[in-house]
């Protein structure tokens, strides 16, 4: 298979960038999408040219860092299916393919296709955790779960930070991440104890990196890899109107409402 890879190419976060023409040929219809351009790299190596910066790191579709545009749509546009999963079987022989970094204010490129995303970082260090004392695993039973939480919780766990629901949205918003993270703590009864606080830090976090806001559009749901429901971003609308309301009665009562 041969392609026209209309690339964009940044050498530096405060430098001017642009699209540049590159050709893969003779590409095997059963390699990825970031084989093609390992491919094209090593030629361009053997050319004396710079090659192309992108990220990826498992190239299993576990880690999200395979963040891509690819003709103006995260991913690529197949449901379920992050960058480095991507076949080329999937696109036209001879077609010409725009791969561009995610574009929100939030995460600022780095170089060529690399942005940085510790925004993200930042976000869950502001409340994706529970106090807990570390030492020997508890007993699995000590604490009940129903199957239903549980599987509600895993689901919303699932969610591996790639940013593809910011790079899509026309917002730049970050709610789906954010949701994802909160609900997969909140839902379960050991990250009970800090739900208030988690859900209006990692809240306050998020409106704090510069993200836009939420309008429901559901373009985030449509081309996460994990298919993160946006269901979740309703459960943390909800522990946020709780979370509010619950402090502004434990002010108005010295802190006896809890």
């Amino acid at each position: 298979m041969n392609f026209t890879l209309k690339i964009w190419r940044q050498k530096g976060p405060d430098l001017a960038g642009g699209f540049e023409t590159y050709e893969a040929r003779d590409v095997s219809p059963d390699m990825s999408f970031l084989e093609m351009l390992d491919a094209v790299n090593e030629r361009l190596g053997l050319e004396g040219k710079t090659p192309i910066a992108f990220d990826s790191d498992c190239r299993e579709g576990i880690c999200g860092t395979c963040s891509l545009v690819i003709n103006g749509v995260p991913h690529g546009g197949r449901k379920g299916t992050t960058v480095c999963q991507l076949h080329l079987r999937h696109f036209s022989d001879g077609q010409t393919i725009t791969i561009e970094p995610w574009r929100a204010r939030a995460f600022p490129i780095v170089k060529d296709l690399i942005v940085d995303r510790s925004a993200f970082d930042r976000i869950i260090q502001a409340g994706g955790f529970i106090s807990v004392n570390t030492g020997n695993a508890p007993e699995a039973n000590a604490i009940p779960v129903s199957k239903e939480i549980a599987d509600l919780a895993m689901d919303a766990a699932a969610c591996i930070g790639c940013g593809a629901c910011v790079a899509v949205c026309k917002n730049a918003s970050a709610m789906l991440f954010v949701a994802a993270k909160v609900s997969h703590l909140n839902y379960l009864p050991q990250g009970n104890a800090e739900k208030d606080r988690r859900v209006k830090n990692v809240v306050a976090q998020m409106d704090k990196e510069g993200f836009g806001n939420c309008t429901v559009t559901g373009s985030c749901e449509a081309v996460c890899p994990k298919e993160i429901s946006l269901d979740f971003i309703a459960k943390m609308n909800r522990d946020f109107a709780v979370a509010v309301v619950k402090g502004e009665l434990k002010q108005r009562t010295g802190g006896g409402v809890g």
